[in-house]
């Protein structure tokens, strides 16, 4: 019988669609805002795929799970439909007033305490951190990506990813390899700086294709003139339909487009133009949908993250399965310089909506703007791995 610890970070990617790039000290606010949780969700997905996959495979390994109580864990359990008698509570979550960092690592700790294989946890960067303060080295730890910003090496690509790389772990054919844990001040962040560090290395089960790679961090002043190339395409696109709504995401790239085009471009922010000029700033998802009431044409423009290939569900939670399918699959105009590029064979999205990830998914490419109306296509990669066992969704 395998033992394998869950703990979920409840609050994780709350303030990812109202704009906040975070949830670290603004919980209150990302509430006032209609803040929803997002983590347990994640957690749901990965337990119900990992479930499917064993079901009827030949010398599938047993598991018990080890686990907090309610939100952090057990609530996940329960919905996933696993058996009462396949989990064990070796941690009681509190009830009132919100988890913080400490109940994530008191939780991790009494899990690892219990005796577990791995350690699976549900959140983003800053709950590798907490993970990783708890456990150190001592338990190889798996990250669901359930956060706004997800830039260590230790998560698994999407939720279904985690239950693969779970399961091959289990099976024996994984090894445990260090990856970094790295994560943003996220004060700094929503004033628009980045002040990326890393925090430590950690173990974890590693599947090259289920495991996200180390943002890749690209210096963009010496391919001047192809940003000038490709602001001064997107530039002439506006200028073409003054009545389109452009929704422009965050980024450096993003942020040389904008001040080429004149307006007041936050680097982290999702902002937007038409007819030349700026309607939206800094928007959340509210934001955005309410704009696009008022529109009847609209393009998304966003540049993947260098290395992991992500242009959706890293960093622009705003751009939600809902803002996706009111602007459609073909909205959206993808820029990188090549040099960026060159470094991000795949692109991915991971929007929390199968149906819409799907969508991207069916395309199978997608053109990248890299210079003045030249265009390269890049192979899209499905969050799912093709294989024997013939799953599908997340």
């Amino acid at each position: 019988m395998h033992r394998v610890g869950l703990v979920v970070n409840p609050i994780a990617g709350m303030g990812g669609r109202v704009g906040l790039k975070g949830t670290d000290g603004v919980l209150e606010e990302a509430l006032s805002l209609g803040a929803e949780p997002q983590a347990s969700h994640r957690a749901v997905l990965m337990l119900k795929r990992f479930v499917a996959a064993c079901d009827g495979l030949p010398g599938a390994p047993e598991v018990r799970w080890i686990v907090s109580s309610g939100e952090m864990g057990m609530d996940a359990i329960e919905e996933a439909g696993i058996p009462p008698d396949e989990c064990e509570v070796v941690h009681v979550a509190r009830s009132d007033d919100g988890t913080t960092a400490e109940d994530t690592i008191r939780a991790c700790q009494a899990i690892e305490e219990a005796g577990v294989e791995v350690l699976l946890f549900c959140g983003g960067d800053g709950t590798a951190r907490d993970v990783l303060r708890a456990v150190d080295k001592r338990v190889p730890i798996l990250g669901v990506p359930a956060g706004v910003k997800m830039h260590s090496g230790v998560f698994a690509v999407t939720p279904a990813g985690a239950a693969e790389t779970l399961l091959d772990f289990l099976q024996g054919k994984l090894d445990v390899a260090e990856a970094d844990v790295i994560d943003l001040d996220e004060e700094l962040y929503r004033e628009g700086e980045w002040d990326l560090r890393m925090f430590g290395t950690a173990n974890t089960p590693f599947e090259p294709s289920l495991i996200q790679g180390g943002k890749v961090m690209v210096h963009m002043a010496s391919e001047q003139g192809l940003l000038e190339d490709i602001a001064e395409c997107i530039e002439e696109y506006i200028k073409e339909g003054p009545e389109t709504l452009w929704i422009l995401g965050p980024g450096g790239t993003l942020r040389f487009i904008g001040e080429w085009l004149g307006i007041d471009k936050t680097l982290l922010g999702v902002d937007a133009v038409a007819g030349g000029e700026q309607v939206g700033k800094d928007l959340n998802e509210e934001g955005l949908l309410e704009l696009l009431e008022r529109y009847d044409d609209a393009r998304v423009v966003v540049s993947p993250i260098g290395a992991q290939g992500f242009f959706l569900g890293r960093g622009n939670l705003q751009l939600s399965p809902e803002v996706v399918r009111r602007v459609g699959v073909d909205g959206f105009e993808i820029v990188s310089t090549p040099a960026k590029l060159a470094r991000t064979p795949m692109l991915r999205v991971d929007t929390g909506d199968a149906q819409v990830n799907q969508a991207f998914f069916d395309r199978g490419h997608m053109g990248v703007l890299i210079g003045y109306k030249t265009r390269k296509l890049i192979p899209l990669q499905t969050l799912e791995r093709e294989g024997s066992r013939g799953l599908s969704g997340q």
